[in-house]
């Protein structure tokens, strides 16, 4: 509080805003330009440079416990982050299959973060935008409108809670009330030995073990071997498990590989299978009219995985997951909470967007795909 005059007293509001918006609008159009330029001049900057150890000793300095000006702060990010990137947007970066981002998506993760809403869902503009990107992504790889979905942090994830409900739906029981250990039945997932993995990740994650997770021999063109994966699912049968799902690959992640997805799926079917799809890398072949057969049986999956932030180049982070059953989907996250309770019209009179994956917390992920 100040002192003023006779004894009386101002209270000094507490605030997030900066002391001078003319200041920060100055430091706000520098940042602009500068990411403009950054982008503009790629081409003539190296891919990727080693860091100077003074500059990697600016990392190590201790938390600080005075203010520091906003033009300052700007000035420090630009001389060590942004001068010593990863290098995956330079149009000669090779090392890993990524996404390079996007002037677009920059400026609409810029305006995200602005407006700053939660996307845990709600009745506002950001929730229905997100809804409608996932409802963009069913139409490019063929599923239908009943179908759901979520956007989420990227391929780990969306894989993730894409064999979730899968094991759910097959387990027999109500796992989520009971646990894994009143499956009856040990399950079996089954991919080929050039899967992510994120996959065996996601099956530790379940509960389920790595030994649950079958990788199945590929062939010389580096696709699943359907022959050697009914051996095994006839197999596993006979040893009394029970086979649940089979993940097709839209391009595997060492060599961008794809599966025979009409012909996993057909199998799918006579074997009761969950058909699951890691399209992370080439899902979204399905929208280039020239190849989109490469990914043919794609849209008979019962769960996909796709990444905006690859293909489409949208900033990371930014993966999908969709699922066929969408009351399937609901069900395996949805959990009622007093304080999100639903109410006939105002903030919460919408459907809440965090009840198909694991986060309540989300980001306004759709906005720099949408734009």
């Amino acid at each position: 509080m100040e002192s003023l005059p006779h004894g009386s007293a101002k209270v000094v509001e507490e605030t997030l805003d900066p002391e001078d918006w003319s200041d920060a609008q100055t430091v706000a159009r520098q940042a602009v330009d500068d990411a403009i330029a950054y982008l503009r001049d790629i081409r003539d900057r190296p891919v990727w440079q080693n860091m100077p150890d003074k500059i990697r000793r600016t990392f190590q300095a201790s938390l600080p416990h005075s203010p520091t000006p906003l033009s300052d702060v700007y000035r420090e990010v630009a001389a060590t982050v942004m001068s010593y990137p990863m290098g995956n947007i330079h149009p000669r970066f090779w090392a890993w299959y990524m996404g390079s981002s996007n002037f677009t998506g920059a400026l609409a993760d810029f305006l995200a973060a602005v407006q700053g809403s939660n996307l845990g869902g709600g009745n506002h503009a950001a929730a229905r935008m997100d809804e409608q990107v996932v409802d963009w992504c069913k139409q490019m790889v063929g599923f239908p409108a009943s179908s759901s979905g979520s956007l989420v942090s990227g391929g780990s994830m969306a894989n993730t809670v894409a064999l979730i409900v899968a094991r759910n739906v097959k387990a027999g029981v109500d796992v989520r009330e009971r646990g894994v250990a009143a499956i009856e039945r040990p399950l079996r997932f089954y991919a080929s030995d050039q899967l992510h993995s994120c996959h065996r990740k996601a099956i530790e994650a379940m509960g389920l073990g790595n030994r649950a997770l079958q990788r199945i021999p590929t062939g010389g063109d580096l696709r699943l071997d359907l022959e050697a994966l009914r051996a095994v699912i006839a197999r596993d049968r006979a040893a009394g498990f029970q086979p649940a799902c089979v993940i097709g690959s839209a391009g595997t992640v060492n060599t961008g590989a794809i599966d025979d997805l009409q012909a996993i799926a057909d199998l799918a079917v006579t074997e009761d299978l969950w058909f699951h799809v890691d399209g992370c890398i080439g899902a979204l072949i399905a929208i280039a009219p020239d190849n989109c057969d490469r990914v043919r049986g794609l849209e008979r999956a019962d769960s996909i995985a796709l990444d905006p932030h690859k293909w489409l180049h949208a900033p990371f982070e930014v993966g999908c997951v969709l699922v066929r059953d969408a009351v399937a989907h609901l069900a395996s996250f949805a959990v009622e909470q007093e304080y999100l309770g639903k109410t006939p019209r105002g903030l919460a009179s919408a459907d809440w967007l965090y009840e198909y994956g694991l986060q309540t917390s989300r980001g306004f992920r759709a906005l720099k795909v949408w734009m």
